[in-house]
């Protein structure tokens, strides 16, 4: 990977990857049942299980002011609720109170006003703007090829990430550009496609153990280069910032979309924590096996709420 090869701002550990899968091998991974809605119950369709997951996947993307570092945050059921869960928590209250924010044309008709009042929280939401812009994109799409359902796009895909073109991540990165998440280094495409493979976790997780849908290739799946996993990598020493970037992320500077340094966090991501998932694989047996979406999860839960300053890019990829 030239990335890998050619980093100048960060650095995988690969000693250390050894000696944190030798205790981390044997915690017990799970498939974190109700993951794809935070804590609150989808109901038992399958149609709106995946409209909910795919609506939230759209949004599921920058939640700390750029200029304060404040994280969003919601007070809810006598505690709060940060970042990616505070989000659930409002689509959860909405929904509750009958608005119907899964359906296409309502996407399509959203304004920013509207969006500031159904996630009102501590902070607004950042990039409230580009969140109204990206609804009502999608909504269009939805509105015009799949009757205002995103579990029609769901169903009219093959089960795969990657099956000649028909493959859920080739056609959601293709017909819903808001997924495309694809940089540029030294002249290389990178792909990273982070909210696109993670709302496929998610589905998967929310509707596997019922047989109503699976993805068949979740081998294929890499971690979900966000905010919060280099952040687990770091603190645990298996990746390594240049002095002047650790200032940078410490100082709370903003990381620009598609710079060098941005790019390689995001790839050493990926890599370390492939590697790490090979490491401990190798300690487990044979039926305790894991996916990298498996450590992943692990990673981010442990540290999602952490207050250990993470890097902070201004963009609607993560």
């Amino acid at each position: 990977m030239p990335v890998i090869d050619e980093s100048l701002h960060v650095n995988t550990n690969l000693p250390t990857i050894d000696s944190v899968a030798r205790w981390m091998a044997y915690e017990e991974f799970i498939f974190p049942k109700g993951a794809s809605a935070g804590p609150f119950d989808l109901g038992s369709s399958p149609s709106e299980i995946i409209d909910a997951v795919m609506f939230a996947s759209v949004l599921n993307f920058a939640f700390t002011d750029f200029e304060t570092g404040v994280k969003y945050a919601v007070d809810y059921d006598g505690r709060s609720w940060s970042d990616t869960e505070g989000m659930f928590v409002r689509i959860h209250q909405a929904t509750q109170n009958g608005q119907d924010l899964f359906d296409g044309s309502v996407q399509l008709a959203l304004t920013r006003d509207d969006l500031s009042r159904i996630f009102s929280g501590n902070i607004e939401l950042p990039l409230m703007e580009q969140r109204t812009q990206i609804l009502n994109e999608v909504g269009e799409t939805l509105m015009g090829s799949y009757g205002g359902r995103f579990h029609r796009f769901i169903s009219d895909c093959a089960p795969f990430m990657y099956h000649d073109g028909d493959g859920l991540l080739e056609r959601l990165v293709t017909e819903f550009p808001r997924f495309n998440d694809v940089s540029f280094y030294q002249g290389h495409q990178v792909q990273i496609h982070k909210l696109a493979q993670l709302s496929l976790w998610s589905l998967h997780m929310a509707l596997h153990e019922s047989g109503d849908w699976t993805l068949r290739d979740l081998s294929e799946m890499t971690a979900f280069a966000d905010y919060i996993v280099p952040v687990a990598l770091r603190l645990m020493g298996i990746i390594e910032y240049s002095p002047d970037l650790e200032a940078r992320i410490n100082e709370g500077q903003l990381i620009d979309r598609d710079s060098d340094e941005e790019i390689e966090i995001r790839a050493h991501t990926l890599y370390a924590t492939a590697l790490l998932t090979d490491r401990i694989n190798q300690l487990r047996p044979d039926d305790l096996q894991l996916v990298i979406p498996q450590v992943d999860y692990r990673l981010w839960k442990s540290y999602h709420a952490t207050t250990w300053p993470h890097h902070l890019t201004r963009t609607i990829m993560y």
